[in-house]
């Protein structure tokens, strides 16, 4: 079996608080925050880094509260009014259910962190209650 698979399904036999639908998303979240953060992120910015041959390399780093956010809006984006509802159904409750997925796959090697990240950046990012409510922009009449 191979080994990211087999970490996996240990992971979900031993912490069964999230569905494997849950882990998935949240990867495809952190992708989709990372590709939009190489589309934004000017060449000569300080977060740059450098890989083993000295060029530089983007940096793809998101932190806890960006990662919260793209999950929130990636939800919104594939589920719609449904998001909140979709995202319980999988464990998923609250902000802090995001940092308990991410730091789970950092600790079956799917997933990294920086040495500045911490589990408590997930913590009360947002209110599960209102984050997933449509926002209504009404014209103003300079609009019109």
């Amino acid at each position: 079996m191979n080994p990211a698979f087999q970490a996996m399904h240990n992971l979900l036999q031993t912490d069964q608080r999230f569905k494997f639908e849950a882990y998935n998303f949240v990867r495809e979240a952190l992708n989709q925050a990372q590709q939009q953060r190489l589309e934004q992120v000017p060449a000569s910015d300080p977060d740059d880094e450098r890989d083993e041959t000295g060029s530089e390399v983007t940096s793809r780093h998101i932190t806890g509260q960006q990662l919260c956010e793209a999950c929130r809006l990636y939800a919104i984006d594939q589920y719609g009014y449904m998001a909140p509802k979709v995202l319980e159904n999988w464990g998923i409750r609250n902000t802090s259910d995001f940092g308990e997925i991410v730091y789970n796959l950092i600790r079956i090697d799917q997933m990294r962190k920086s040495e500045n990240d911490r589990r408590e950046d997930f913590d009360d990012v947002y209110a599960f209650e209102s984050a997933f409510e449509p926002q209504f922009k009404l014209p103003s009449v300079s609009d019109e």
